[in-house]
């Protein structure tokens, strides 16, 4: 937000401190604690918006890391899905799971975020996204993809797979339309 009003981490110590402890929490792998939706992946989308908003080089090691992590995990069909057991309590990382929609526009979110928007990887999500797309316009997305109380209960929020795609494939058609293929927005 700070971001969103002019502040940067040259003129802000707020925003520097914030900085510092994103970089200080992120994983040895590359991603991100998340916790209103499952849950690095959606953490690690979250921290690519901040750390584009607040103008860290796309080149910087931090978000080389969390890119080459939602890379890794992309599932074969090309999305991404996470599964719930990833908020266990003895840590082991990203749990893979079948892809979903919300899941799969978070990483895509993420990627344009860090710069990404011609890479190999985001084109194959959001040829998923295009491919499971239903007649009505929606997808369809059973697995749970929120936080209710992490190891307690998990939600089904039904605007996730609703919302998430189309602003990812919103944001892939129009970042591919201008010349600066940069993510000028905060989320």
């Amino acid at each position: 937000m700070l971001a969103q009003l002019g502040q940067n981490v040259e003129s802000s110590r707020a925003v520097a401190s914030g900085v510092d402890y994103l970089r200080r929490t992120q994983l040895a792998e590359g991603s991100w604690y998340g916790r209103w939706g499952l849950n690095y992946i959606y953490g690690t989308w979250s921290v690519l918006c901040a750390l584009n908003m607040v103008r860290v080089n796309h080149q910087d090691p931090v978000i080389r890391k969390a890119v080459d992590w939602l890379v890794s995990i992309q599932n074969a069909d090309g999305g991404w899905g996470e599964d719930a057991i990833s908020y266990r309590l003895d840590y082991k990382g990203y749990e893979k799971a079948p892809t979903t929609a919300s899941q799969t526009a978070w990483a895509l979110l993420g990627l344009m975020a860090a710069g990404e928007v011609e890479h190999p990887a985001v084109a194959r999500g959001v040829e998923y996204l295009i491919a499971t797309q239903t007649q009505k316009g929606l997808w369809d997305e059973q697995r749970y993809t929120a936080t209710g109380f992490p190891r307690v209960f998990y939600l089904r929020y039904h605007g996730y797979s609703k919302f998430f795609p189309l602003w990812a494939l919103a944001r892939y058609r129009n970042l591919r339309r201008t010349n600066s293929r940069v993510v000028g927005v905060g989320m």
